[in-house]
């Protein structure tokens, strides 16, 4: 099936004789479109065929050199965790001394989905943050930290500006301030998806041993508290894919195909992982004292990649509903087509 950009709309005939490119025009308006008029609902596909969505995603992954910038997300996510560590510290460091089962407790549901090499590595960083943790370390430490953990949420920007077509318009202090406060608002929800899987784990081991047949109502709360997680995680994803790129307008959703994909991905990438390493670990015997930084690296590039494919997905659905409202008469104002940084050589197909 054609896509709808090998049509040139009788209203960009004379931008497209101009620039000596049709495709090119429609697709610069396309992408114009998406952050000048987003959609409200992106499940919604206008009769646009879930094929069609799935091989405008995969030509965009080439595009967009996703997997490329996965590997750049990957470092800034190493670079990010130990300083979130301190950060972490420095607020629960004076409590967890007295009570570090509650927290190297929490970190274990966390460490369900992480290579367990690279989750003793975590743990064991997060040990002599804590031991280390003072008083008058607290204000600056959380600070300095917070600054440092952000260099992730810099690199989502910069990477969803790209899956976006959108020029950076944003001042350095201002993009790496908000990145500050989109650390916080996307760590928020991941911390309270581990408490709710701590705490309903607590729930369901007490009621399973109340009464006979309590069983039964402890996997049922067991399958709740799992799901509600799951929501908080894409959540996450829904964070980040609003408000890191710096497209004009910005509409906030609930929950998206691409925050769907991403997680699941997410989910089943971190499950397979864990499953090559338990039966074909030999990291350690490869790389040494390296394995568990290299097995942390890969953990965090899987993360990048899942990350950058819900919102290759979302990016795509915009694009293709665009190009049929373009298609309908509906132009984008100047100012969003200004904004649109196409890469060179790479046209609509």
């Amino acid at each position: 099936m054609a896509q709808p950009a090998t049509h040139i709309p009788d209203n960009l005939q004379p931008q497209a004789a101009e620039e000596g490119g049709g495709m090119r025009v429609m697709e610069r308006n396309a992408w114009a479109l998406v952050q000048s008029s987003p959609l409200h609902c992106m499940w919604d596909l206008r009769g646009i065929p879930l094929k069609e969505v799935a091989k405008r995603t995969w030509k965009g992954i080439d595009d967009d050199n996703l997997f490329g910038r996965a590997s750049q997300l990957a470092y800034a996510f190493f670079s990010a965790i130990f300083p979130a560590l301190i950060a972490i510290s420095s607020l629960m460091g004076l409590v967890a001394k007295s009570s570090s089962h509650l927290y190297f407790a929490l970190l274990d549901k966390l460490g369900h989905l992480i290579p367990p090499t690279a989750f003793a590595l975590v743990t064991d960083t997060f040990r002599q943050t804590t031991s280390a943790s003072t008083p008058g370390k607290v204000t600056f430490g959380l600070l300095f930290a917070l600054f440092s953990a952000s260099v992730g949420i810099s690199a989502l920007q910069d990477t969803l500006n790209s899956v976006y077509r959108v020029r950076e318009t944003r001042p350095f202090w201002k993009a790496r301030m908000e990145a500050m406060g989109l650390t916080l608002v996307v760590g928020a929800p991941i911390l309270a998806s581990v408490l709710v899987l701590f705490g309903g784990d607590i729930a369901a081991n007490h009621l399973s041993h109340m009464f006979r047949g309590a069983y039964v109502l402890a996997v049922v709360l067991r399958v709740l508290y799992w799901v509600a997680a799951s929501l908080l995680m894409i959540l996450s994803f829904e964070v980040m894919y609003c408000f890191c790129p710096d497209v004009q307008h910005r509409v906030w959703r609930w929950f998206t195909p691409g925050g769907l994909v991403g997680l699941l991905g997410w989910i089943a990438g971190s499950v397979a992982l864990r499953i090559y390493l338990h039966y074909f670990n030999s990291y350690s015997v490869t790389y040494g004292s390296l394995g568990a930084v290299i097995i942390l690296l890969l953990w965090f590039y899987l993360s990048g990649v899942m990350i950058l494919l819900g919102g290759e997905v979302n990016s795509e659905i915009e694009r293709a509903v665009a190009e049929k409202k373009i298609i309908n008469g509906e132009l984008p104002p100047a100012s969003a087509v200004a904004k649109v940084d196409l890469k060179p050589g790479k046209a609509a197909s």
